[in-house]
């Protein structure tokens, strides 16, 4: 039996679907929202260019042969989420989201009903045993063909657990050829971000803590990957769709992004 959501206490995935223009929240969301645009005016701008990250990475996977994607974190579909951007240009790509958030899980399925090439599961993606022994997902994911995991903008909300560990736990359950996406949020370029991350968890409680990390700390977390061209850079930057505009500061953007594929050697110097 699925929990029932608290409706009065602010979300992340649905604070993130309000401000990528979705109607899956609530007054307690907004509210939140509007207090994160204080500290942070152009954080919508941010989540956006997060999101369009997320459609470039799954693009390029897709083109590089990835068939499998396992979505932690997903949060609630709006247009353009994994399986349609990697159905769109391999219709037998099957997809496997997971979120802690009952209010994403739950609309999740009802979107994705009638795609049997898509799993939704409710649980946390700290915990990777359950996670990748879940027989929804083994019915439609198989671990032993290269999988791309992805951690879009969601690794800096982890109240306690340790992004580093929590993703070598993954790592090391995936085959050869497998790969990982991901952003994460920084201060380096953006003091106010500082501003931001203590609006947003004052909002949360212990619910969901924002950790800011560096570039060199987020680096750290690919430990076991090899980066693929352009490497670790701010969101517009990876693989743009058009040329970056010179006169725009990329580095106002706050979040370094990434994908790294799984090299067998580097995995084994890892430990």
């Amino acid at each position: 039996m699925e929990p029932i959501p608290d409706l009065d206490t602010p979300s992340p995935a649905r604070v993130y679907d309000y401000f990528l223009g979705g109607s899956h929240n609530f007054a307690s969301d907004r509210a939140l929202a509007a207090r994160m645009q204080q500290a942070m005016p152009d954080i919508g701008q941010i989540m956006w260019a997060n999101r369009a990250f997320l459609r470039r990475a799954v693009r390029a996977l897709v083109e590089l042969g990835i068939r499998q994607f396992v979505d932690l974190g997903s949060g609630i579909p709006t247009v353009g989420n994994v399986h349609e951007i990697a159905q769109q240009a391999a219709p037998d790509t099957v997809v496997a989201y997971v979120d802690i958030d009952p209010v994403a899980v739950a609309q999740s399925r009802a979107i994705l009903a009638d795609n049997p090439r898509t799993v939704v599961l409710h649980a946390d993606l700290t915990d990777p045993d359950r996670v990748l022994a879940d027989p929804a997902l083994r019915g439609l994911i198989d671990l032993d063909r290269p999988v791309a995991v992805l951690l879009v903008g969601v690794l800096h909300q982890l109240a306690d657990a340790s992004p580093a560990e929590v993703i070598g736990r993954y790592r090391d359950r995936m085959a050869p050829g497998g790969y990982l996406a991901l952003s994460h949020a920084s201060s380096d370029e953006r003091p106010d971000a500082l501003a931001l991350r203590d609006t947003y968890n004052r909002g949360y409680a212990r619910a969901a803590q924002m950790t800011l990390r560096s570039r060199p700390e987020i680096e750290r977390l690919f430990a076991g990957f090899v980066l693929i061209e352009p490497g670790l850079v701010q969101l517009p930057e990876w693989r743009p769709d058009w040329p970056v505009d010179p006169a725009d500061d990329t580095r106002r953007f706050s979040t370094y992004c990434g994908v790294g594929r799984l090299d067998e050697v580097v995995r084994a110097a890892v430990g």
